[in-house]
């Protein structure tokens, strides 16, 4: 069988690392081309050092469309300035990471169908262009959609912690290390930009909702990893909703339900989404846990593309977690 031919826009940050570690590692993918203006003649182990030895490839300046994909890891309104600017053949798939095609923006004629598998799966397996969900957002969404595809759900009140790669790789004063370490910080309270992608995936398993999502990000002291607890009124038992969430995830690969309480240390370095659930009366509290970078990003995003290609859906991302 040919081999996907795989090209990178913004290779050189974070999920532009993640997505070339799980390209030359995929079985059925070959990587071409990585593209980075500012590193172009560099050889990709100068911004990902632990890639030094896998592979002899250099970033690039050009663009080369002979490939059947190119995923965009470019920054947040730059994709769209990408597309615009440059002419891609139309029979090249689109996978873009950034947040610029999440509520159904359109660029050049190219429509993009939002990337969260547990939920659209087979629009993605027809689809020609893919809008990858935001991290958080796919943390919060896992935890809530088997609640809005019967109905349950109502207002949500949710708190997250994410690593510091999630902030990018560019240095901030919020990333410093000697600010990051022993230390927790509150950001964009209610105002995060994945509550509308959020929103609108509710809104698509539950007609009508018309409550709240109301969500609290939290910085943490370690570097990947989202970790989140929601809290939702659910008349239903505990029993029932461990039901309908097996029921739902059933045939997902990727996001697991536990019996037990999870830890952010079993989904790290995965592209798992692990959810657990807790009751009390008629509250309902449900943790889930990704990494940041691969379910959360890049692992998700070649997730879609195997589906995409017709591949087996957990085709490269067979991950071990880093528990020590």
């Amino acid at each position: 069988m040919k081999k996907i031919q795989v090209g990178i826009i913004g290779g050189a940050g974070y999920t532009g690392g993640e997505t070339i570690r799980l390209l030359l590692n995929h079985p059925q993918a070959e990587l071409v081309f990585v593209h980075s203006r500012s590193n172009a003649g560099n050889p990709l182990h100068t911004s990902h050092p632990d890639l030094m030895g896998d592979t002899s490839l250099t970033f690039t300046d050009s663009i080369n469309q002979n490939v059947d994909v190119i995923f965009l890891c470019l920054g947040h309104g730059e994709s769209k300035k990408f597309l615009t600017e440059n002419s891609i053949n139309a029979s090249v798939k689109i996978i873009d990471l950034s947040q610029d095609f999440r509520l159904g923006e359109q660029v050049e004629g190219r429509e993009f169908v939002y990337g969260l598998p547990e939920v659209n799966r087979e629009a993605i397996k027809n689809a020609s262009n893919i809008a990858n969900p935001g991290c958080f957002a796919t943390a919060i969404q896992l935890g809530l959609a088997p609640l809005a595809k019967v109905g349950w759900l109502g207002d949500v009140y949710t708190t997250g912690i994410t690593g510091s790669t999630g902030a990018g790789q560019k240095l901030q004063d919020t990333t410093h290390f000697t600010w990051r370490a022993n230390n927790i910080s509150a950001y964009k309270t209610l105002t995060h930009q994945h509550i509308k992608e959020i929103t609108k995936t509710i809104e698509q398993l539950q007609s009508g909702y018309a409550k709240s999502i109301n969500f609290i990000p939290w910085r943490g002291d370690f570097t990947r990893g989202i970790y989140v607890s929601s809290c939702i009124t659910v008349k239903p038992s505990l029993v029932e909703v461990e039901k309908l969430y097996h029921d739902f995830y059933e045939g997902h690969p990727f996001t697991i339900l536990s019996h037990d309480m999870i830890d952010l240390k079993q989904v790290v370095n995965t592209n798992k989404a692990l959810v657990a659930l807790e009751k009390q009366g008629d509250k309902l509290v449900v943790h889930s846990a990704i990494d940041n970078l691969l379910k959360g990003a890049s692992g998700q995003a070649v997730q879609n593309m195997n589906l995409m290609f017709g591949l087996e859906e957990t085709a490269g991302l067979k991950l071990k977690s880093i528990v020590f």
